[in-house]
């Protein structure tokens, strides 16, 4: 970057991950190089409405995980687009400027409407640069379903997995489940992250109630076999066009979850408990292992269409084979958080990271914007 940018953080949201977004802009706030962005935090309250300001002026609690929010009576701001920016416009009278305008926009909302493409969506129509991957690499990298089919068809090696759209016939298909896949199962909402609504069942009455819990945040759910082995992260930078900085791959991580607290990686495990997982960074695998997770996360990376950033899972199962389990196109960002300690422990600070992914940002949009818009036949 040659000239300073304002920076829009994007965050909030009517997901369920609402406050896990609020931490993750929250330390982004703070870390941003102030020499060559000037950010401001865009925080979305979970009625849907539109506020915006520096970080210590929107956000209560903001070193509380469990208490983290926005703060009430803030200014309402109406967003729209302009000249290749984003334009906030103060809805009504209040303190703030009545117009904001904003270069370049880092979303960092995680799951529903922030993650899965609609957001994303309704940038692109502004003409505003941002941060991540685009409409489909959102929306396809969000819905578990999807996601396992495509990797299915370039032949990626996945777990075995159910998915349905109808509560009965999710209720009536365990005992074929449990046959075909085994117990224990995890039931998971297709197109939720963060472990949100996720369960672990070893039983019929457990699946009913995971199915119950599942289908109150989505439509559609999907049930995946259980993988025995170890849980490792690889977080993947760059994108897909650019010659100077395409998909690369940061050192892998492994998690280990308190067995005794939660059994797995679960939500509260994630955010609320800093006891319930161990982080090791780097895993501790064979450089033979570690290449592999490299190599299958850029690959799922490309195949999902994704820009930017992204953090993909994977399973070292006890068999020896390395099972993709998921892609998160939008991970969490806490200077804790397993995304940026992975590209730390690669070289890359959390601000220089922060400064390249905006770098990423600018770079496609100029690449977008000098595609043919208008067509005028012979």
């Amino acid at each position: 970057m040659t000239m300073k940018h304002s920076l829009g953080i994007i965050c909030g949201g009517r997901s369920g991950e609402h406050e896990v977004s609020l931490r993750s802009a929250s330390g982004i706030f703070r870390a941003i190089d102030r020499e060559r962005l000037e950010p401001l935090l865009v925080g979305i309250a979970k009625d849907g409405t539109w506020h915006a300001g520096p970080a210590e002026e929107l956000l209560d609690n903001a070193d509380d995980p469990a208490r983290i929010s926005l703060k009430p009576g803030l200014p309402r701001y109406i967003p729209s687009g302009g000249g290749g920016r984003m334009v906030l416009r103060r809805d009504g009278q209040g303190p703030g400027p009545e117009t904001l305008e904003l270069d370049v926009l880092l979303p960092i909302i995680h799951g529903t409407d922030g993650e899965d493409g609609a957001l994303q969506g309704m940038l692109r129509i502004f003409g505003a640069p941002f941060v991540g991957a685009d409409v489909l690499g959102s929306a396809v990298g969000m819905d578990k379903d999807i996601m396992k089919r495509l990797l299915q068809m370039a032949d990626l090696p996945i777990g075995r997995f159910a998915a349905f759209i109808s509560p009965k016939k999710a209720r009536e298909a365990f005992p074929r489940l449990a046959a075909e896949l085994g117990l224990p199962l995890f039931v998971k909402p297709s197109s939720m992250g963060s472990s949100v609504g996720v369960s672990r069942v070893d039983d019929e009455e457990g699946y009913r109630a995971a199915l119950e819990e599942a289908f109150r945040f989505d439509d559609k759910v999907v049930v995946e076999e259980a993988l025995p082995g170890r849980e490792v992260e690889c977080s993947v930078l760059g994108n897909r066009h650019s010659e100077t900085w395409p998909p690369r791959a940061s050192r892998v991580g492994e998690i280990i979850p308190s067995q005794e607290l939660y059994g797995f990686y679960s939500y509260a495990a994630k955010y609320l408990d800093d006891n319930g997982a161990q982080l090791l960074i780097p895993a501790p695998i064979t450089p033979g292992e570690e290449q592999r997770v490299q190599e299958l996360a850029v690959r799922v990376f490309e195949v999902l269409e994704c820009d930017g950033l992204a953090r993909v899972d994977f399973f070292l199962a006890q068999d020896g084979r390395v099972v993709v389990n998921e892609i998160n196109s939008l991970p969490g960002f806490t200077p804790i958080s397993m995304y940026p300690k992975l590209w730390e422990a690669s070289g890359l600070s959390y601000t220089d990271l922060l400064t390249r992914l905006v770098e990423l940002a600018l770079e496609r949009h100029a690449r977008r914007a000098a595609l043919a818009r208008d067509f005028t036949p012979a």
